[in-house]
């Protein structure tokens, strides 16, 4: 993969661009959300509307610092790399965490038998263990974070394709959450298995209305 060699004359993508889409989507996500807890009787609100929460302000903290980046390198003057990465962290721990949270809290209402729970959390941990496995080796924590948003010598990184990068390029979002899914069912939550599909949907608005673009902006 290499940078888009314009775009010293390629305008960045402004702050709201795609984010119609994000919003509209978001809306809508939300509101299934509240249909599907309601339909559960509305179980533990805090640690519910928590773990949701997560997502959310992960997602708009993306794409407000990537975009304000390729306007003009603005969180690299005010954090620095390290400092958005710091954050960009504890933003994802914090999704596992609250997941964790919620199924304890909400445990054993999904209804499913012990074996059904360990053959499912094995075929969903699998793909997402050789996942991590595969960004460690081949990728980079630092990379998956967005950092061909801050360094150009990122973006002259060769496109992996080695691992499970060979049967998906979004192996990340296709795969990486799944663990998300493998929480819910460990603790055999109703709660917690709308929360991995919130979870789940929602990267991909964040693909569509935010990387997409600008992926396009920064390699043509």
């Amino acid at each position: 993969m290499k940078a888009n060699p314009s775009l010293a004359t390629v305008s960045a993508p402004s702050l709201w661009a795609g984010q119609l889409f994000h919003f509209a989507s978001l809306a809508i996500l939300l509101f299934g959300v509240s249909v599907a807890w309601d339909f559960i009787g509305r179980p533990n609100p805090i640690y519910f509307w928590l773990a949701i929460s997560v997502p959310v302000l992960h997602q708009l903290y993306v794409w407000i610092t990537w975009r304000l980046e390729l306007q003009d390198s603005r969180v690299s003057k005010a954090l620095g790399f390290k400092g958005y990465f710091t954050f960009f962290f504890i933003l994802l721990i914090a999704r596992p965490i609250s997941m964790m949270s919620i199924g304890w809290v909400n445990r054993g209402t999904l209804g499913l038998t012990l074996d059904s729970r360990i053959i499912l959390s094995v075929v969903l941990l699998v793909p997402a263990l050789y996942l991590a496995y595969c960004i460690n080796r081949y990728f980079t924590i630092t990379r998956a974070a967005g950092a061909d948003h801050f360094k150009e010598e990122y973006r002259n990184m060769p496109l992996v394709k080695k691992g499970i990068f060979k049967y998906s390029p979004n192996a990340m979002y296709v795969f990486g959450f799944f663990a998300l899914w493998a929480i819910a069912i460990k603790f055999n939550s109703e709660a917690a298995l709308i929360i991995a599909a919130f979870n789940h949907l929602y990267i991909w608005v964040h693909y569509y209305a935010t990387e997409k673009p600008d992926m396009k902006y920064l390699y043509g």
